[in-house]
């Protein structure tokens, strides 16, 4: 046996950061294949390899690493909003047709989608739900100038239809032709929406 062998769990440096993100994604893993309900302390030890105390370092409770994954979620949904607008020259409705797309873009099946993530999660929980809303609103007062038309505003209720009916398996006829709809509707000027 080599002298020069890598070291054994127990003699290697702790990677607490590593051991905080790990819990967060299997949180959302569990969410995403299983519901909110799967999400348990033990569950998510688990399956993350540490005991409840390593669990327990990192999150106080259950709730706690929720609310972590959630947030974690939202943070990727701005930061994929964010590049769709950034890479988007027309400034009006650039939120909506950043929303629009992402809704239709994303695979509701795909782990750790966000969308199907967050759906599962503020279905399940009003304290999440409470936290949706809160990003939701404060996204539209960011996009006020360029996005608060009614036009735009039924248009995003749209893509929550789509949101929605994904989540529960439905399927939408003309899916091409909708999405190609709804994003014609966030330009300027724009007839028969």
């Amino acid at each position: 046996m080599s002298m020069t062998s890598e070291p054994s769990a127990y003699h290697r440096k702790k990677q607490p950061e590593l051991v905080r993100r790990n819990l967060i994604e299997q949180a959302i893993r569990l969410m995403a294949e299983e519901g909110l309900h799967a999400v348990t302390v033990q569950a998510v030890s688990d399956v993350a390899g540490v005991s409840k105390g390593g669990f327990m370092h990192h999150f106080s409770s259950k709730h706690a690493l929720v609310e972590a994954a959630f947030a974690e979620l939202l943070a990727a949904l701005d930061a994929d909003l964010a590049a769709r607008m950034a890479a988007d020259p027309e400034p009006y409705g650039a939120f909506t047709r950043a929303y629009i797309q992402s809704v239709f873009e994303l695979e509701q099946e795909a782990p750790g989608n966000p969308w199907a993530v967050l759906s599962i999660a503020t279905l399940s929980d009003a304290r999440l739900r409470t936290v949706w809303t809160e990003w939701y609103t404060q996204k539209l007062a960011e996009h006020h100038q360029t996005d608060s038309d009614l036009r735009l505003t039924l248009l995003r209720l749209a893509a929550d239809g789509v949101w929605l009916s994904d989540l529960v398996n439905m399927v939408i006829e003309e899916r091409t032709a909708l999405h190609e709809y709804l994003i014609r509707g966030t330009y300027p000027k724009v007839e028969n929406v």
